[in-house]
This record gives C-alpha cells, structure tokens and sequence, in this order.
C-alpha cells in the first residue's frame, strides 16, 4: 500500500528540483473527515499532504481551471503542474488529453495505486459504525481498512465499505504516470456494471420516473459541472455510456491518451443498426 511519507518524500523532490510549479494533493479539512484539494508550493508545506481511504475526490478538474488561468498571464510559468492520480483519475486525465483540453506536458502526474482497496462509501461506512464520529482512518497491508474511533480501531474488509465505482474498477493504479507509487496488483471485477443494472432493468415509464425525480432536485447551482472534469453530469448516464462504448464497439474509454476519443474514430465495421 502507498505509504504517506513514501508520497510526501516524492513531493518534495519534485519541488526543490522545481520540475513543477505547484503540486495539486489532498489536504485534511477543518471540519470532518474528507480532505479538501489543496496546493502545495513550497517544499515546507508537503506536510499538509495526506493519503489515506477518504481521498475521494477527482482532481483532474484543476487541470482545465489552470490552463484557462494561464491563457490569461502575459508571462505565464511554463513549467507543468505536479498532480497526485488514482487509476480511475487517470483515466479522466486521458479524455482529457485525447480532447486536447490539456497537453501532455503541461502535467507532472504523480500516480498513486489503490492496489486491492480504493476510496470509501462515507453512506456505508456510516451504517457500519452507527455514526459513531470517526477520528483517523487509514489502509493496511492486506487488503482491510483501519477505522479509529473512541472507542479503539476497527479493521474492516475494504470490500465492505467501499465505494461502487471502486468495486467496479478496471483501473486500480494509474494508466498514465511521470512518477509511481505502490504495486500494480491487477483487481478483476466480476461485473463492472453492477451499479446500472438496475436501472437497466426498469421500463421506460419507470426510467423516465427516476430520472424526473432525481433532476428535480437540481436548484442549477452548478456545482456538477464545477467538479466533473469533463462536464458529464449524471454517474448513471456515464456508466451506460462507457457500457456501450465496450459492448457495440470494443471500446474502453479513458486508457490510451494516443487512441482517438470515441466519437471522433470510425471504422468500416462499426454497427449501424440502430441508425434510422
């Protein structure tokens, strides 16, 4: 399992060698348990970094924010932006340089295994402890979480509270990295659509039901298109959509930065039955 100091070693080399101008990692939160993005710029600050089963965020999304931010410098450091991914982050990084709203060498990825574990449920996690608050949370060497409460440590099986997509994975380290860290232990999902099975299985009646009530709740803050690096905004909607891709055209989005995005590729046997 990728160790912190293993990881905040790594930053700080980077930084004193100024391969980057700033490192994008994740940070403890004033309030709670997740962490927050944070920026680190000196070498001193690399103690902000944490690692650990709660970083769950996506932080390729900063990435597009920079390079809109640099188009705007008159004199803009030229040098990439270190950023620390996980192998289902790394595949949105991939999109994004097969869309070209970033460039290769505007990123320094620094790529984290998730090895046999991944990011937690904090719905699941919750159920498990009964609320009980939580005060530290961490991996261990074989495949459990750590839980620490008032009450001791809890060690529970990563599978039990573990995130959907994380159960789903099909990239447990990174697809794409400058510098790694960890094992590459392959994890092989028996079903990688569980989680839109479900609502696979409903009519259309029924799927247009849900999908009124979920939008309903939308008061277009926008905060959706704030996080998601590509702007695709419903989780269902881009599972069914990386489904499709793999069953009508053997397609497996987000792996190579050098194949062409889906749409923007053709070939002589693709299907076209459902073309009217």
């Amino acid at each position: 399992m990728v160790n912190l100091e293993d990881l905040k070693k790594e930053a700080t080399a980077i930084l004193k060698d100024e391969k980057v101008k700033y490192i994008i990692g994740y940070g403890k939160s004033t309030n709670g348990l997740m962490p927050v993005p944070v920026f680190i710029k000196k070498p001193e600050d690399v103690e902000k970094l944490v690692w650990n089963p709660t970083c769950i965020y996506n932080l390729t999304r900063f990435l597009v924010d920079e390079k809109q931010r640099k188009a705007q410098e008159k004199h803009p450091d030229e040098r990439p932006v270190g950023l620390i991914v996980k192998g289902c982050d790394s595949r949105a990084l991939v999109v994004l340089l097969q869309e070209k709203l970033i460039n290769r060498e505007n990123v320094y990825i620094i790529g984290v295994s998730c090895e046999n574990a991944g990011v937690v449920d904090e719905k699941k996690l919750a159920k498990k402890l009964k609320d009980k608050k939580i005060e530290r949370i961490e991996f261990d060497e074989k495949d459990n979480i750590v839980v620490t409460t008032k009450d001791g440590k809890t060690k529970i099986p990563a599978s039990e509270i573990l995130a959907e997509r994380c159960l789903e994975c099909k990239a447990n380290f990174p697809v794409i990295y400058d510098v790694f860290l960890g094992e590459k232990t392959k994890r092989q999902s028996d079903n990688p659509y569980h989680s839109i099975e479900k609502i696979e299985s409903l009519s259309k009646e029924e799927r247009w039901k849900f999908w009124k009530e979920q939008l309903s709740k939308c008061v277009r803050c926008y905060a959706c298109r704030s996080v998601c690096p590509m702007c695709y905004c419903i989780r269902f909607l881009n599972k069914k959509l990386e489904k499709a891709a793999k069953e009508l055209f053997d397609y497996d989005a987000g792996f190579d930065p050098d194949q062409p995005s889906l749409v923007a590729s053709f070939r002589d046997e693709d299907p076209e039955d459902f073309i009217r």
